[in-house]
């Protein structure tokens, strides 16, 4: 069977989700290619036909994915439209994030024909405490890439659309995790916890550093960030993806969060992305 059309609906506050299903686009090799970008705030009611092909492409956030993602992509409905899942995580785990996604867009009518699972930068990656730093690199996207390539032969094998058969994305190769990295990460939280440690609600802003070029505004995904106030963040609205923090071109803004010396000490072995299909 052919498909002429491909919508690609992603959420990506720091690019790396859209990054990595740009890269499974360009494998499919489809012209016709329909942007559903739900980063930024938006009111999205969309019905996608059956000839189409969807690629959904979130990241995860403590595990799970993103909430606002899901929130944004709610309206969105399917006929039966075959989806292209994957999920964006910084090299700790994504534990059910893929299900998660698998079972969400599919009672929006999506068919999920294949999955996969990707590494990006940790959104509380620094340069002093680098998780998962630069990724997606150019291998990770080639993977990508190479993913769409596949899917794309699946649906040319498929005589009809009632042979492009869905997929079990519980049955996902999952990255080797090793065992005494993640107890020690176990461990470090729970003792930060007992110890009554605060975590900061949101990024802080260096006010001579700060140029109130509003950057931090139009990469905030939730409109937390006032412009002309760029200092102050509101915590009601904050999601801590810590875009605003990356996409500062002065280095204005920080998340000092003790988590991100945690990640990276504990987790410092690359992660390999998988993909099922």
């Amino acid at each position: 069977m052919t498909i002429k059309e491909i919508h690609l609906i992603t959420f990506s506050p720091t690019h790396t989700s859209r990054q990595v299903g740009e890269a499974i686009v360009r494998g499919l090799d489809i012209k016709e290619v329909n942007v559903i970008d739900l980063t930024r705030p938006c009111d999205i009611q969309q019905e996608l036909p059956a000839d189409a092909l969807a690629v959904i492409t979130v990241p995860v956030y403590g595990g799970h994915i993103a909430p606002l993602a899901l929130k944004r992509m709610q309206d969105i409905r399917a006929n039966h439209t075959p989806a292209v899942i994957g999920v964006v995580y910084g090299n700790r785990a994504y534990e059910h994030a893929l299900q998660e996604l698998d079972s969400f867009v599919s009672a929006l009518g999506f068919q999920v024909i294949a999955g996969g699972t990707f590494i990006g930068e940790h959104s509380y990656s620094t340069s002093q405490y680098p998780i998962a730093a630069g990724r997606p690199d150019e291998d990770d996207l080639a993977y990508a890439e190479l993913f769409g390539r596949k899917v794309r032969t699946k649906i040319e094998n498929a005589t009809d659309r009632e042979h492009l058969y869905g997929v079990d994305v519980k049955r996902i190769q999952r990255p080797h995790q090793p065992f005494f990295a993640l107890l020690r990460f176990l461990r470090r939280v729970m003792k930060f916890r007992k110890s009554g440690g605060v975590i900061p609600r949101t990024p802080q802003t260096d006010a001579d550093l700060c140029t109130h070029c509003g950057a931090c505004v139009k990469h905030c995904p939730t409109e937390a960030i006032a412009l002309g106030d760029e200092c102050h963040t509101n915590a009601d609205l904050c999601i801590r993806c810590c875009a605003c923090v990356k996409g500062c071109p002065q280095k204005a803004r920080t998340f000092d969060t003790p988590f991100s010396a945690m990640l990276s000490e504990c987790f410092q072995r690359p992660k390999e992305n998988r993909i099922i299909l």
